[in-house]
């Protein structure tokens, strides 16, 4: 499992560039709404946790269509299925490695895009910690959608838009503990416990129906 990790890890950064590319995707971004807004700092202020959130789920999404596609043209996928190691375990693996290369950069270059927010302190590490604990969840969900699309002909244009609406409740409750920090009425705790949940759910969740959806694939 450690070997699969660490494959994993060298070919996000290597192949194609996919983790690279979601992170300059992401600063892209974030960096041109402000000068859509214009120079209304208070305006950037309160739209800030969002447009991270926003344009992080975005980023994510770049290259996860590639989470099954490398290994089903070179025929590893079939070794993997044919492996001891539970397939569901396998396709665990590979989500924490895509999260790893792909989003953690992006959690970590957050509060320097709050920064171009107008963002306060506590609002940059409110929004950090949040896309640390939530963003591991759409890795989950999207590894349903690669599975599920990879034995498709261009089959990477679907992945968004099956993993949108299931990330969606992601996106919700992560802004809404983003903004509860900074914001006295709004208890923070609860909002960010039901993201916590919804990560842990989807943990169990989203590599089970990957690896029902290869088992699938497979016939």
């Amino acid at each position: 499992m450690l070997a699969l990790y660490l494959r994993d890890l060298k070919l996000s950064v290597r192949a194609g560039g996919s983790a690279l590319i979601g992170v300059l995707f992401f600063l892209c971004v974030v960096t041109v709404i402000p000068f859509a807004v214009g120079p209304d700092l208070a305006l950037l202020a309160r739209i800030a946790a969002g447009v991270v959130w926003i344009g992080a789920l975005l980023a994510t999404l770049i290259g996860l269509e590639r989470l099954f596609q490398g290994e089903r043209d070179d025929g590893s996928l079939d070794l993997l299925r044919m492996q001891e190691t539970p397939l569901v375990l396998t396709v665990f693996i590979k989500c924490l490695a895509h999260w790893t290369a792909s989003v953690l950069p992006l959690v970590i270059l957050s509060p320097v895009m709050g920064l171009l927010m107008n963002m306060s302190a506590n609002a940059m590490a409110a929004t950090a910690l949040t896309l640390l604990v939530g963003s591991p969840a759409i890795s989950f969900i999207g590894a349903a959608g690669a599975a599920i699309t990879v034995s498709l002909p261009r089959g990477g244009l679907l992945v968004p838009v099956l993993i949108l609406p299931l990330a969606i409740p992601v996106l919700i409750f992560g802004v809404s503990a983003s903004y509860a920090a900074v914001t006295e009425p709004q208890p923070f705790l609860p909002p960010f416990l039901i993201l916590a949940a919804l990560t842990l759910f989807f943990a169990v969740v989203g590599p089970a129906a990957a690896a029902l959806a290869l088992r699938q694939a497979e016939d």
